[in-house]
């Protein structure tokens, strides 16, 4: 705490974008407790530490990073969610830990009275630097070449997909517009697994996904992806739109998976 205040007050920001996590290294859904653990921290700790440095120095806005995909809408009602509908209160036990960790960085967030608090909730990363890329070398890509990224049950999970340069567009928009709250960050398209997964493979060349029912899915990779395959919701980017004067450059994942994983 103390050299995170120093840090800000050396600064003296108006703004702090807290974008901090510790997800490198291949995701481990089998056990995400421990995958998430660090980041755990940096979403509770770490936000905690911030806002009281960013309060010390009297900024007028805190932003911070939180995610819409995969999986933090209830999975009841319709396939796509806005910013006002119920989050999952019934994550699987392994993931309750980092579900925790957000509902405390967004409630921290929100409910500052001193600062403009702006919760961001990204969709699925995209692009340079991410699992999902060109690189040959990138954790999903490399998984979905090998042809161990099956469709699990029905494929029938909705997934909101953002591209990295959406996502830092997104942000920068967020310094000066829109006002307090949550805002979903994803691109115009929520899609099943069955349907965005076989056209990943296309594009990157790849044999056609392989389908495996769901005690399969389960005995492989675990509940938690069980459930990302079969039945998260989707997110709406309406209110980014309309608020933060933001349009993404990628509108949709099948532009983006043909022309922007590697730019």
């Amino acid at each position: 705490a103390d050299a995170v205040f120093r840090a800000v007050a050396e600064a003296e920001p108006e703004v702090i974008v807290h974008q901090l996590t510790a997800l490198s290294g291949d995701m481990d859904l089998k056990h995400p407790d421990r995958f998430f653990a660090m980041t755990n921290r940096l979403r509770t700790e770490g936000t905690d530490h911030l806002l009281a440095a960013g309060r010390a120095v009297g900024i007028r806005r805190f932003i911070a990073q939180s995610n819409a995909c995969p999986g933090t809408y209830a999975r009841i009602g319709g396939p796509v969610k806005s910013e006002d509908d119920p989050l999952d209160t019934d994550p699987p036990a392994k993931m309750r830990p980092a579900f925790d960790a957000i509902r405390h960085l967004e409630d921290a967030v929100s409910g500052t009275d001193w600062a403009e608090g702006i919760v961001l909730r990204y969709g699925s990363f995209y692009g340079p630097g991410t699992g999902f890329s060109a690189d040959p070398e990138a954790e999903t890509t490399k998984g979905i070449r090998k042809r161990q990224f099956p469709v699990i049950g029905g494929g029938g999970g909705i997934w909101s997909f953002l591209h990295v340069e959406d996502a830092a567009s997104a942000t920068v928009a967020a310094v000066d517009n829109g006002g307090p709250g949550f805002y979903n960050i994803v691109d115009d398209e929520p899609a099943p697994v069955r349907e965005w997964l076989p056209f990943l493979a296309e594009q990157l060349g790849a044999r056609k996904p392989v389908r495996v029912p769901r005690f399969v899915g389960r005995l492989l990779a675990g509940e938690a992806a069980v459930l990302m395959m079969t039945e998260i919701r989707g997110a709406s980017n309406a209110k980014a739109k309309r608020e933060l004067g933001w349009q993404p450059r990628w509108p949709t994942w099948r532009i983006g998976f043909a022309e922007g994983l590697g730019k």
